[in-house]
């Protein structure tokens, strides 16, 4: 009787692709999602690592080759294996996925621009009439150096229930404002942990993630700008500000220059005092 672990071998040996007709050498499986399998493999022609990743259908690559930006990965060569299902070739990423990079990243500010950053490849895919549809954490890549990379492209439908837009779960046509909605939830996420959430930031989730389209940013250049309006200490377009809302946030804004003026004071009133004795 054959063991479950030599049945686990023989399955994933008949799966791994048959690259023979192509000038890639496999070398092992580094990772699975909803749309295929990747692969690292080698191109002994320019001497350097390659991800393949396997699919059934081609539309991701054709999506991909449509989008050159920097935080969109670029493919190299694409094609079809022996046994009927397409392939890519792209760029390898070292890095970690953003779930990984969150879970060792605690500064709000450094988890904020990587937000940021992830905005700028969707807006520039959404000005080219590409809709990811399936935004998450785990699609996300943050490499070695700081680079921001958004993954899996060509989802022709489907999503992840937890950042699904209402229009897109109840199979109704989607635009750039259902990923609208995905990145919201994908800041939600981001937010988690915090003791206390700005309200300025709570009011940029809410409006991110309204249940009416309509009710979004109009993209997500739009939520980018508000992020860095945040962060700039600036007002956001999403709340609505207090009068305390607009001091704590002059004071946050000025805080060195504020403890300057109070140390400057501190001592005047301290020499005073000492001469009046």
């Amino acid at each position: 009787m054959i063991s479950d672990r030599v049945l686990a071998r023989l399955k994933t040996a008949a799966e791994l692709p048959d690259l023979s007709g192509t000038r890639y050498r496999l070398i092992e499986e580094i990772g699975r999602g909803g749309m295929g399998v990747v692969y690292l493999a080698e191109d002994p022609e320019l001497g350097r690592q390659v991800a393949i990743k396997v699919l059934d259908d081609g539309r991701e690559a054709r999506v991909l080759a449509s989008l050159e930006h920097p935080g969109i990965v670029p493919v190299h060569e694409a094609g079809v294996l022996p046994d009927g299902r397409s392939y890519y070739a792209m760029k390898l990423i070292r890095g970690r996925r953003l779930d990984a990079f969150l879970a060792q990243t605690t500064h709000l500010p450094d988890r904020l621009r990587v937000f940021q950053r992830v905005c700028e490849p969707v807006a520039f895919a959404h000005a080219h009439g590409v809709v990811h549809r399936d935004l998450k954490p785990q699609n996300i890549m943050v490499g070695e150096f700081g680079e921001v990379l958004v993954m899996d492209w060509g989802a022709p439908g489907m999503g992840t229930p937890a950042f699904m837009a209402p229009e897109q779960e109840a199979g109704g046509e989607v635009d750039a404002r259902a990923d609208v909605f995905a990145l919201g939830r994908m800041l939600e996420v981001m937010l988690r942990g915090e003791s206390r959430i700005p309200k300025p930031l709570a009011s940029i989730c809410r409006c991110a993630t309204e249940p009416e389209p309509a009710a979004r940013y109009e993209g997500a250049l739009a939520l980018a700008a508000d992020i860095a309006a945040y962060l700039d200490h600036m007002p956001v377009r999403a709340h609505r500000e207090s009068i305390l809302d607009r001091l704590l946030r002059f004071v946050s804004k000025h805080r060195t220059l504020l403890a300057l003026v109070a140390a400057y004071l501190a001592m005047r009133i301290i020499v005073i005092l000492w001469l009046g004795r």
